[in-house]
């Protein structure tokens, strides 16, 4: 649980730094600190969508005892959706157009396993923002696909996923983030990982495409050296700052512990009490 927790507040605060920002072009403007208003007009230490599924998921995995229960975990997200639980402030404000998708399809009956969306353009990074939890239970890659598959389920948004549960297992193992994505063997499309330590923030892009906010996250997390630097360097690429930053974080949260999240952060995030609940 030690690490769970770890893991799951450097997500939320990462998602919280990175709310007023979210849609902004990078450069125009500086992230320096936890603050409010911005983009959704929020106060600060509020977390988005992000941080909402992700406890909808550690809240179904600790009600089944750490096993994957498709239809309990879409409820949840259904509960999120229709009822706003699992939110920071009883107000769900923001939610990504498959994962919406895939929730209409459930709200007619849809069995969850067949909601997901299997397009191309449905390779937003929607699945990719809840899935850490997975990191933290015995469960195989199918069982990551699959977990993916009920609202993203096209083949690069379930490789995603698969790619971060697996780096985020092998950090929990104490590897370090730079040998993990050194000797990992890629294939394309995911050929940059293993030279993202390379790269320059010119090569980088922080869209909400699954692949450029998996490459984003992990490129803040390679090129810092501890928690704080990696979830700013996260916001401060713009565009999807919340989720970049979230999945960055949680990376860091594992990599640095939660005594290295700045405590000025932690104290000003929003609904710790539903954190905790969440926590297995």
């Amino acid at each position: 649980m030690r690490i769970l927790k770890d893991a799951v507040y450097g997500f939320a605060v990462g998602d919280a730094l990175g709310v007023p920002f979210e849609f902004q072009r990078r450069e125009s403007f500086k992230c320096t600190d936890m603050v409010g208003d911005g983009t959704w007009n929020q106060v600060e230490g509020t977390w988005s969508d992000d941080t909402s599924m992700l406890l909808a998921t550690c809240d179904s995995l600790k009600e089944h005892n750490a096993a994957i229960h498709l239809y309990d975990m879409m409820g949840k997200f259904e509960q999120w959706y229709t009822k706003s639980k699992y939110t920071a402030h009883n107000v769900r404000f923001d939610i990504g157009n498959t994962t919406a998708a895939a929730l209409e399809q459930y709200l007619l009956g849809t069995a969850p396993v067949n909601c997901g969306l299997t397009d191309i353009f449905s390779n937003g990074n929607g699945s990719l923002m809840r899935i850490l939890p997975l990191a933290f239970i015995p469960c195989n890659e199918d069982d990551i696909r699959e977990v993916s598959s009920i609202t993203h389920a096209h083949c690069l948004s379930k490789e995603a996923c698969v790619i971060y549960v697996n780096i985020a297992k092998q950090l929990i193992q104490g590897e370090s983030i730079q040998s993990i994505l050194s000797n990992g063997s890629w294939k394309e499309p995911f050929e940059r990982m293993g030279k993202l330590v390379q790269l320059s923030e010119l090569d980088i892009k922080s869209s909400g495409y699954v692949i450029d906010t998996l490459e984003a996250a992990l490129w803040s997390a390679c090129t810092t050296d501890n928690y704080k630097d990696c979830v700013l360097k996260a916001v401060n690429l713009g565009e999807d700052t919340d989720t970049v930053a979230a999945i960055a974080g949680g990376i860091a949260g594992i990599m640095y512990g939660f005594e290295q999240i700045p405590s000025v952060w932690v104290d000003k995030l929003a609904n710790k009490t539903l954190i905790d609940d969440c926590l297995f």
